[in-house]
């Protein structure tokens, strides 16, 4: 829907704040030094990838050659002063615990104890196994994910609570939100959440928003009844919600002899057509919306990547403008943007050599003209 036209509300008008997730994988610990190599953080994977056919945009590089530890107090200010700047409300940082082991946790420790940056945030666990694949499937493991006993579930949340607390931490209904990235992945969840909602109420919360993260992955039916809905995005709206999958296999194959001369190289699916559907499938109640900025996970998985390309700051800008104006219209409190800083996975609101900051730019002139579309909308009434 074009940007300029307003439908009649449904509910109150919402502006909905743009969440973006946020991976903390940009420092070295002990666990990727014995698993991948001495010093290796995201940026290893980033520096040393190679274009896999003529036209491949890699390496994407940071502008200026910002190859940050989020170790130093420093990159965290710059990176939240950056969200601010441009319209970016808050991150949404993956949390990584597995029965009482925890990863990449330095930088939100940080976060939590200096108080810095002042900037809003909430947590999303990523509750699958870590393999050498980066595909959270069981083969070629480096770590299990373990859910324990309710005594792990305990110390797990007294654990989260000192974050749940936190002024600045996001909620939704007046509830510190928590996303679960594989629900499907535990079935004892519902005795779990329920536990953590009774410690809650114990400790002096409301509760917790418990919200389901949308994806590809296969979901079973039943258990927790979460309070909202996250699509996680590009790949719900390619496998999960339209009949895009069939012919993008088909696509992909033939693009993927084209381009690299293999039908086993990598999966090229198409920028524009995923976000039209995106925009335009029927969203069910309680689910807030996503967006995503790119996917080219070729770092990472070199020949077998994924690549979506036709991505552009222009692009981004024109669909995630129809996204954020449909839910708005919608009353949707929250868009969850992928991502932040996912080098390695090609979806980078950050600042880079190709672009500089378009991303951006294009993000922040998107809640701007929202905001007046609907502003002329209400004084015309």
């Amino acid at each position: 829907m074009p940007a300029q036209s307003m439908p009649a509300p449904q509910q109150e008008h919402i502006q909905p704040k743009i969440i973006a997730f946020h991976l903390p994988q940009f420092h070295q610990i002990p666990e990727n030094d014995e698993w991948w190599g001495e010093g290796f953080t995201e940026w290893t994977n980033v520096r040393r990838v190679k274009p896999l056919y003529r036209g491949h945009q890699q390496p994407r590089i940071p502008l200026d050659q910002r190859f940050y530890d989020l170790t130093d107090p420093s990159a965290r200010e710059w990176q939240a002063q950056l969200a601010k700047q441009y319209s970016v409300d808050g991150f949404c940082y993956y949390h990584y615990w597995f029965k009482g082991k925890k990863l990449l946790e330095s930088p939100l420790e940080a976060i939590l104890a200096s108080e810095e940056p002042d900037f809003p945030y909430c947590l999303s666990w990523a509750n699958e196994s870590w393999t050498r694949a980066w595909d959270g499937g069981t083969r070629d493991l480096l770590i299990k994910q373990d859910y324990g006993t309710e005594e792990d579930w305990w110390h797990h949340f007294e654990y989260l609570l000192p974050f749940f607390k936190d002024r600045r931490y996001l909620t939704y209904q007046k509830k510190p939100m928590f996303l679960v990235y594989r629900p499907e992945d535990f079935p004892d969840i519902d005795r779990m959440f329920s536990c953590w909602q009774r410690w809650a109420q114990q400790a002096g919360l409301p509760g917790i928003s418990f919200i389901k993260t949308l994806t590809a992955f296969d979901d079973q039916p039943g258990g927790w009844e979460y309070a909202a809905s996250a699509s996680f995005e590009p790949w719900l709206t390619v496998y999960c919600r339209t009949t895009l999958l069939r012919r993008i296999k088909m696509l992909a194959v033939r693009k993927a002899r084209t381009l690299i001369g293999s039908n086993k190289a990598c999966n090229v699916i198409p920028f524009e057509e995923i976000w039209e559907n995106m925009v335009a499938r029927p969203y069910a109640k309680g689910e807030f919306r996503g967006a995503f900025v790119g996917w080219d996970n070729s770092p990472r998985m070199g020949n077998r990547a994924k690549i979506v390309p036709g991505a552009t700051p222009e692009g981004f800008g024109h669909f995630f403008r129809e996204q954020l104006q449909a839910a708005a219209s919608e009353g949707c409190p929250f868009v969850f943007v992928n991502a932040w800083n996912e080098w390695a996975e090609g979806a980078i609101l950050e600042p880079d050599e190709a672009h500089g900051h378009a991303y951006l730019e294009q993000l922040r002139n998107a809640v701007n003209m929202v905001k007046e579309a609907w502003q002329r909308h209400t004084s015309s009434l």
